[in-house]
């Protein structure tokens, strides 16, 4: 009995840290705001020196070259010597589904099953999640926050970092399917007798029958008179009809020709591949069926003896000089955490080639159109919505990316985190260490 009261103390003491420790969201924008003198990195490939940017209700109004003839509004930022980039969006992302991996409760990532269509991202959302208020002061502003798990994973959404809940968080519901796409080889396990290195995966041809199967009877349920509720194959209209966009995640080259096939049979219009490690080999596949790949973080090791040593850090621009519409995504070992690195991702890609401006697009306007989202986000435009930050220099660099003002559909967000708060704490406890000392 003593044992079971400690843990119940345990747990309360937890949650009520939990609770209070939660940042309040920003409140909605009062008036005009308008930044002054910055670069302005629009996202599009273009940069406007000593720029005005003004926003309202939201909004971005104007965006111009500032001239002893332009009348800024509102209240001004005096931003001169600083740069000005679209909010950051990170695809592909559990963040805000899983806090702690340690603690089981916290971690609603992964449900049971093989197809799940049927299964919601967007409704596990943690917006108060630590980690997710984590993302701002990086300038990670939006994400992608997507199911993991069995053949169909199940449909994610895309939501804003600065909310009360995931109804106030969300950008776009239901945005796409997620298929994890089977692996025609497969690594032995030692620990089981089996031979170690890769292997031919001999169940590959069935399991990618299965997938087909699956969408065989959804098509033939949703065609038939629905006397029965079937969760799983109802989630599958959007995605025939073209509303849900279908992102298969698969790296080989073969497994990357036979999902282009699968996409051609099912009549998948909107179809994207995710991480696509070995996706270079088959570029011209790719681009003659317009199809874009979320590429896996460049912070990689090769997988293959063969392979440059840097070739995680170029296949991004690999792939665009092909003429392949690319972004950037950060899933793998912490993902989560590790999706603040997502600046400086694309900054490795610029150190290996690709121009710095269009690398800013594998974070930003591409992101954007990739996810369908791009009339109201991923560049500094008017019209568009005011998601925006400030930043003392190259938001790309890891030594200059120090935030001073970040926005959320015109809402000044704090850059404010736990992380933060201890950094303050403990860095006053020494200097005031050091100022007794004296």
């Amino acid at each position: 009995m003593k044992i079971i009261k400690s843990y119940i103390i345990l747990i309360v003491l937890f949650l009520s840290g939990q609770i209070f420790a939660q940042q309040t969201p920003a409140q909605e924008q009062a008036g005009p705001v308008s930044i002054v003198g910055a670069t302005a990195h629009i996202g599009n490939g273009k940069v406007i020196e000593n720029s005005v940017i003004t926003f309202e209700n939201g909004k971005i109004t104007k965006i111009t070259e500032g001239t002893s003839s332009t009348q800024p509004s509102g209240k001004i930022i005096d931003a001169k010597g600083k740069d000005v980039y679209p909010g950051f969006i990170a695809p592909n992302s559990t963040l805000g589904l899983v806090e702690i991996d340690a603690v089981r409760a916290t971690d609603d990532e992964d449900e049971m099953g093989e197809m799940l269509p049927n299964v919601r991202s967007l409704i596990a959302y943690n917006a108060e999640s630590k980690v997710v208020e984590s993302m701002r002061p990086n300038g990670v502003l939006m994400g992608q926050i997507v199911p993991r798990g069995g053949r169909i994973s199940g449909t994610s959404s895309i939501v804003q970092f600065d909310a009360w809940n995931w109804e106030d968080a969300v950008v776009k519901e239901n945005d796409g399917l997620h298929i994890n796409w089977p692996s025609s080889f497969k690594r032995g396990r030692p620990w089981r007798g089996e031979e170690p290195g890769l292997k031919r995966n001999e169940d590959y041809v069935a399991d990618v029958q299965e997938l087909t199967g699956f969408f065989a009877a959804a098509k033939a349920w949703l065609a038939g008179d629905r006397s029965y509720t079937n969760l799983p194959y109802l989630a599958m209209e959007p995605v025939f009809n073209g509303r849900k966009k279908v992102y298969v995640h698969v790296n080989g080259e073969k497994e990357i020709l036979d999902a282009i096939q699968f996409k051609k049979e099912q009549n998948l219009d909107n179809f994207v591949i995710v991480g696509g490690y070995n996706s270079i080999g088959v570029a011209k596949q790719i681009k003659e069926n317009n199809i874009p790949v979320l590429v896996n973080r460049p912070h990689s090791l090769p997988k293959q003896d063969f392979e440059d040593y840097d070739y995680p850090y170029k296949l991004a621009k690999l792939l665009a000089d092909e003429g392949v519409l690319v972004a950037l995504e950060s899933s793998g070992e912490m993902e989560r955490m590790q999706t603040r690195n997502l600046p400086f991702y694309a900054g490795t890609v610029a150190a290996y080639g690709m121009d710095k401006e269009k690398a800013l697009q594998l974070i930003t306007l591409n992101t954007a159109k990739i996810l369908g989202i791009d009339d109201n986000y991923g560049s500094l435009e008017e019209g568009k919505s005011a998601t925006l930050f400030i930043s003392d220099g190259d938001a790309l660099d890891m030594r200059t990316n120090r935030l001073s003002h970040a926005f959320i559909d015109g809402r000044e967000v704090s850059l404010e985190t736990h992380q933060t708060e201890l950094w303050h704490r403990y860095s006053n406890k020494y200097k005031n260490q050091k100022e007794n000392s004296k």
